[in-house]
């Protein structure tokens, strides 16, 4: 079993670890206005740098935050699109720093 870079946590007390697009996909499904209203993806660490996080809008849709200190980057944006929403964080999760990868370099291509 491999190591476990990031875990996302919902309200209603959902965890899943190293989450794919699919499985963030199902957890942003699962929100509602009442009892689960985010979900928070985030290092498995004890004081993580970056974080994201998807949660209801009264209005309807959703609101997105990435936040990563390391490379200053503080993001709010709203979506509807449940497939866009995970497609996008699953993009930003890979560019994310994780304590014990190690980074590679394509080199000759």
């Amino acid at each position: 079993m491999g190591r476990l870079y990031y875990r996302a946590d919902s309200e209603d007390g959902d965890r899943i670890d190293d989450p794919s697009e699919d499985a963030l996909f199902m957890m942003i499904s699962d929100l509602n206005g009442s009892d689960n209203t985010f979900v928070v993806i985030q290092p498995d660490e004890d004081d993580p740098v970056w974080f994201a996080s998807v949660a209801v809008l009264n209005e309807g849709g959703y609101e997105i935050v990435r936040r990563d200190t390391t490379r200053n980057e503080h993001e709010v944006t709203t979506a509807t699109g449940i497939e866009d929403i995970a497609e996008d964080l699953t993009i930003w999760l890979t560019a994310r720093h994780f304590t014990g990868r190690s980074t590679r370099s394509i080199t000759g291509v």
